[in-house]
């Protein structure tokens, strides 16, 4: 065989090899990549779904969950903690009268909570308040009533929806004046994602099942005027 032939055929085979080995190379490259796109979108997907849902907003419309709460009310089978109105020392507005209370406007909006839960129903309803002075003060204009003060109001981050069980009332709807984190503590027992409520903001749970409370949602002091129950 000639020289030149030999040269060229060598060549030949050996660009050969070096593209099958390139092309192994790539295909191992591309097998990889697909594989981290594959988990950069399972992995989102996955936390997504494992994540505690978001609680509902019981108004802006939300009739059904609007109507499963009156219905629950009517039966006595609601516990719903309110967050106090607007605390004096965390505002620039003027006191109401003690700088640990509440400020003096956020008084008609007490008032006007008190209002929407009298046309809930209160005659069979429990009411307690947490010691605070600013809960107090919530309380009393909300529903012209003030509890001695229960601790477990306050000190809430472990026991919260134990104690409040124990302070249900078959047949009796039950109001709990708090604080945020409280109420934040009530979504972490039952494995409900944390939110930030506002003042006067109501967090209601149904005990229709005793033994497996849920979250109904919440109503923002301003949302009110947006619930529709029918």
């Amino acid at each position: 065989m000639p020289s030149g032939r030999l040269d060229v055929e060598l060549r030949l085979s050996f660009f050969g090899l070096t593209r099958s080995i390139e092309t192994s190379r790539f295909a191992r490259y591309r097998n990889a990549a697909v594989v981290l796109a594959a988990a950069l979108l399972v992995i989102p997907l996955t936390l997504w779904l494992l994540s505690p849902a978001a609680v509902p907003d019981l108004a802006h419309g939300n009739v059904a969950g609007a109507r499963t709460l009156a219905e629950g009310w009517a039966k006595g089978e609601v516990i719903v903690l309110v967050r106090h109105v607007e605390r004096c020392d965390h505002s620039k507005a003027a006191c109401l009268n003690d700088p640990a209370g509440i400020t003096d406007r956020a008084r008609a909006v007490a008032v006007g909570l008190g209002a929407r839960f009298e046309h809930l129903g209160l005659d069979n309803t429990d009411i307690y308040n947490s010691p605070a002075t600013r809960t107090a003060q919530t309380a009393s204009y909300m529903f012209n009533k003030v509890s001695a003060g229960d601790d477990w109001l306050i000190n809430c981050r472990r026991d919260l929806l134990r104690n409040a069980l124990a302070h249900k009332v078959a047949g009796h709807n039950l109001i709990l004046v708090t604080h945020s984190e409280c109420m934040q503590a009530m979504e972490t027992s039952l494995k409900q994602s944390t939110s930030t409520f506002g003042y006067g903001a109501s967090l209601f749970v149904s005990t229709a099942e005793p033994q497996a409370p849920r979250l109904l949602g919440f109503i923002e002091a301003s949302d009110w005027r947006s619930v529709t129950f029918k």
